[in-house]
């Protein structure tokens, strides 16, 4: 069967190298078709507002309709503004061709009647939603009145980081990266209290208002390379995390590369973190809003060394054969099988010596 594949990202470059993970997928099952944006998306990072804007999605709507008016028999989308732009069009259309949004994440669901009426209606016609931890299910099955078999959970991918540098053992520090939805305020009490250096990889924004001690550092504007070595170089990488009623997610990105890079990471338990800690085994989660626990657990892996490798070696291992793409390549082919009723691909027989 062959799919459209769309993504806000994909630029000519993207589609004439394959680059996605249809380029893991071997079997003659399926094969792949990716559809360039017609117009470029504005970098996240780089927008003045931090929704979709009018002109977006307007792209999003040519973009989508690219897809489902091509020869391709399916189509699957990436981020949530291309399978609700679709979603209308297949209503429109009365199209019966099989959509799968990968990649599913609306970030903040507590919205307007409007806008939830309108994704409703829009996402009632999407035939698989591929979501990056278990609790979403719950959270969209609910939101959006479907059925939780419509959804399904697929580790977010990432690809390896090379370690380029060892634990700083001379000068020992605890490293806290990235900005969203962060509890600095409690991991600032404690490290002022257990007087333990950190650096804290952040934004301005993130720090705004929060009296940061002594023990502190806060370099902004370092590259992503900086960000590793930190990661890299600290005793422990602890992503503390605020839980709030209207958040799916926050933190697995930061949490899978220190994973990947063989680091003990301690991260707050909410948002689905268990999906990709296994507590004791290749991490630390700790109860989100307890200082307690946040205590407990830099106190144990500060001092432990034993423990702290065993977690590091743990998390490499398991994060390079869970979270790789090759690993989310056999998941998306599941996802296309179940979707248009095929049955797996039979195992060769193991061969029997005589």
């Amino acid at each position: 069967m062959k799919w459209s594949v769309v993504a806000p990202y994909f630029n000519q470059a993207d589609v004439d190298n394959n680059n996605w993970l249809s380029s893991y997928i071997s079997s003659p099952r399926h094969s792949f078709d990716l559809i360039a944006r017609p117009t470029p998306v504005p970098n996240w990072h780089d927008k003045s507002v931090k929704y979709t804007t009018r002109s977006e999605w307007f792209g999003h709507w040519e973009h989508a309709a690219l897809a489902l008016n091509s020869d391709t028999d399916g189509v699957i989308t990436l981020f949530p503004q291309l399978p609700a732009a679709i979603g209308l069009q297949k209503m429109l259309k009365r199209s019966k061709k099989p959509v799968v949004a990968w990649t599913f994440n609306i970030g903040n669901y507590q919205v307007g009647s409007v806008r939830r009426w309108l994704s409703k209606t829009s996402l009632s016609h999407i035939d698989c939603f591929v979501v990056h931890s278990k609790h979403e299910i719950d959270i969209y099955s609910k939101w959006l009145d479907l059925p939780k078999s419509r959804f399904k959970f697929v580790p977010f991918p990432s690809p390896d980081i090379e370690v380029k540098f060892q634990e700083n053992r001379e000068s020992p520090f605890i490293a806290a990266l990235g900005s969203a939805h962060r509890d600095f305020p409690c991991l600032f009490n404690i490290i002022e209290e257990l007087d333990i250096p950190t650096v804290v990889a952040s934004s301005k924004t993130a720090l705004e208002g929060i009296n940061i001690p002594s023990q502190v550092s806060t370099p902004f504007g370092i590259s992503r390379e900086d960000c590793r070595q930190l990661a890299q170089e600290a005793r422990i990488n602890v992503i503390p995390l605020q839980f709030k009623d209207d958040v799916t997610a926050a933190g697995h990105v930061t949490v899978i590369e220190a994973m990947l890079m063989g680091r003990a990471v301690i991260v707050t338990d909410t948002y689905g973190m268990s999906d990709y800690v296994k507590h004791g085994e290749t991490g630390w989660l700790v109860k989100h809003g307890s200082e307690e626990s946040m205590r407990e657990a830099i106190q144990l892996l500060w001092n432990d060394d034993e423990l702290r490798n065993r977690l590091g070696r743990n998390a490499q291992a398991y994060a390079r054969e869970t979270f790789s793409f090759q690993g989310s390549a056999r998941s998306l082919e599941k996802v296309l099988d179940n979707v248009i009723g095929l049955s797996p691909e039979p195992k060769a027989p193991a061969k029997v010596g005589v």
